[in-house]
């Protein structure tokens, strides 16, 4: 949904996105993004980022065809934030409903705690 709305032109600002929920049974999660920032060499890459709002932005990077101008423009005009910044304290803010955690027996895995797996002083 955000990919489709940046490829469509829309500038958009994503706050709070230590609180982002990731889908999927905890344990494969957390070792699948611990291989991804595994891989690679220091010096040559890739480099897997280990911030909340970097991981966010490489996980909308993915939806998004990144290689080509529409893309990289496309990605340009995303923002991301962890916490609220001053300057979006009196803006109206927009809930992606899709995007709420469902109901689950466990709690949901949020962005937060995989960076804090990676590492990350968050």
């Amino acid at each position: 949904m955000i990919a489709k709305r940046l490829l469509a032109g829309e500038t958009l600002a994503i706050v709070n996105a230590e609180k982002a929920v990731v889908l999927g049974k905890r344990s494969v999660v957390l070792s699948q993004y611990r291989a991804a920032e595994a891989r690679g060499s220091v010096r040559k890459g890739p480099h897997f980022p280990r911030t909340p709002e970097r991981i966010l932005r490489r996980c909308v990077r993915g939806m998004l065809p990144y290689k080509r101008s529409t893309g990289r423009e496309a990605f340009r005009r995303l923002r991301t934030y962890i916490g609220v910044p001053e300057e979006f304290t009196s803006a109206k803010a927009e809930v992606i409903e899709v995007a709420k955690p469902r109901p689950a027996l466990t709690p949901p895995l949020t962005l937060l705690e995989i960076s804090r797996h990676l590492g990350a002083r968050v």
